[in-house]
Order: structure tokens, then sequence, then C-alpha cells
């Protein structure tokens, strides 16, 4: 075996042992039978609608990112961009441990486009950064209607203001590629994560919740900060982690936390195995034959 090989299974084994770690901590803290009456009880139509939104926030996640390759003067039309994301989500799933989704697309399209391949992976580091500043952006409003955590309003508003300028700046003065349509691109980071908001909102009303909303959605939004760190599979396990933990200081009910993390981690997995169907049928994405993901992980 290669030392990459060897690097990749290691990372593999570890991300499934902090996830099943993670998990762990969560069901011994938690009643499984109190977690399936919960959702048994739940109402399908707002669950159908939480999907729903959350399709739509990966669909503008796609554009975003489509218009930050036009930065790089790499112009995909937007269905088929939209078809590789969705393949792009699959392999995270699917290689979790490996070279991913983002690996796959940039030896992809570095092959098929002959473009360089640190400009797609600076592309694809951006569009996280951008969904990073809009996920701090609407976590500062909400700290804002949480008197509990007592943090003065000003400290959120000051941090995005200062936070913004300085990212805008930044981005201008020493990244201009990828500051090209700046506004906009932060106008669809706003969009999609706004609508995982929503998402988690319509989980709560399938949930029949009828309290004060401001802290499962605080929770639901670190959860996807800490969900970025690639520690475990998917983020699965680390954002129950949060859930549980964050419910006890809130005094909140944790099976409903913890539901709340593990549908929405359930809709963007079965939105993700729609991309599956590309590997099958490579034709429906516009391509003969897709690269294999031993030629991908070889290649350097």
């Amino acid at each position: 075996m290669t030392k990459h090989k060897l690097w990749n299974t290691s990372k593999l084994l570890l991300k499934f042992a902090i996830t099943g770690l993670a998990l762990y901590l969560v069901f011994t803290k938690i009643s499984l039978n109190d977690l399936k009456e919960v959702f048994t009880k739940s109402d399908p139509l707002f669950l159908f609608l939480g999907f729903l939104s959350f399709f739509i926030s990966v669909a503008i996640s796609a554009w975003r990112l489509n218009t930050f390759f036009k930065g790089i003067k790499l112009y995909l039309p937007e269905l088929y961009n939209f078809k590789l994301y969705l393949l792009g989500m699959f392999y995270n799933i699917s290689l979790p441990g490996g070279i991913g989704g983002d690996g796959y697309k940039i030896y992809f399209l570095r092959k098929k486009y002959q473009i360089k391949g640190r400009k797609l992976l600076s592309c694809i580091f951006f569009d996280r950064l951008s969904g990073m500043w809009a996920l701090c952006l609407i976590t500062s409003v909400l700290v804002i209607f949480i008197p509990k955590l007592e943090i003065p309003n000003w400290v959120p508003i000051v941090t995005v203001v200062v936070g913004t300028i300085a990212y805008y700046f930044a981005m201008n003065r020493f990244f201009t590629d990828y500051a090209y349509s700046f506004a906009f691109k932060h106008f669809k980071a706003l969009g999609v994560q706004s609508l995982q908001v929503i998402c988690a909102i319509c989980i709560l009303y399938s949930l029949h919740f009828e309290g004060k909303f401001s802290p499962y959605l605080l929770l639901f939004l670190l959860s996807q900060i800490v969900a970025v760190i690639p520690l475990s599979i998917g983020g699965l396990g680390a954002r129950e982690i949060v859930f549980l933990y964050g419910s006890d200081y809130f005094h909140l009910d944790s099976h409903r936390a913890i539901l709340i993390s593990l549908i929405s981690y359930f809709i963007s997995a079965i939105i993700s195995l729609i991309g599956s169907y590309f590997t099958l049928h490579p034709k429906a994405l516009g391509e003969e034959k897709l690269p294999e993901t031993d030629e991908v992980d070889l290649d350097d």
C-alpha cells in the first residue's frame, strides 16, 4: 500500500472512530424509545417543506459556486453545474476518507477544461468561505435575541460589520479573481443559509414545537459550523454533540434537539444520493464516461 493510500485509509478509520464515539456519547444520554416516539408523531407535510427548502438551498449553493468558476473564466451551463454539484455531494458521502466530492470535481474539471487544479481548489475554498460568512452573520443576529448568553448587542454587530469590511477589502486586494461579483455571491450565500434555517424551522414545526425557536436555531447554525471541520463522516456525530450539550445549556428538550440534527442530516443524505444516478448513467450528465475514483485518488 502506498503512503497516499495509507494516509487516506487512516483518515477514514479516524473519521469512523470519531463519528462512532460522538454518536455513542449522544445515545448514552438520550432514550432511543423517546426519540422514536417524537419522530413517529411528526407532521410529514412540514418534513416535506423542510426537504424542499433544503433542496432549493443546494440549487442556490451550486449556482453560487458557478459564479466563482466564472471568475476564473470557467463557464459551465447552470444545469450541468448543478448535476456535477450533486455528483460531488454523493462522493462526499461515499468517499468520506479519500478524495471526497470536492477532490473529484477538481480532478474532473481540470482534465476536461485544462484549468489548473489550484485555481479550482481556490474557487471551492472561497465558495465555502462565503458560506461561512453567511453562517456567522445569521448566527450573530440570533445571538442578539438570546439574552441568556449575556452578550452585549454591540458585540455581534461590531464583529459582523468589522469582519465583513475586512473580508471584502482582503478579497478585492489579494484575490481579485475570486472577488468577482462579491455582493451577488454573498447574497446567494445568505440565501443558502437562510433556506437551511427555514428547513430547521420546518423540522421544529413537524415536531409540533410551539415554544421559542431561537435557541434551537442557534444550535443548528453552530452545528453547521462544526460540521465544516472534517473530523467525522459528513459532520454526523459532531453536530449531534453540539445539540446534546447545547440543549443542556439552554434547558431544551434533548430529544427534539437531536432529531433536528438527525433529520437535517438525512435530508442532506437523501439529496446527495441523487448524485449517484450520474455514476451509473454518465450520459445524463452529458459525458460518455466518468473517471474512476481510483484514478482520481492516485492522481497528483
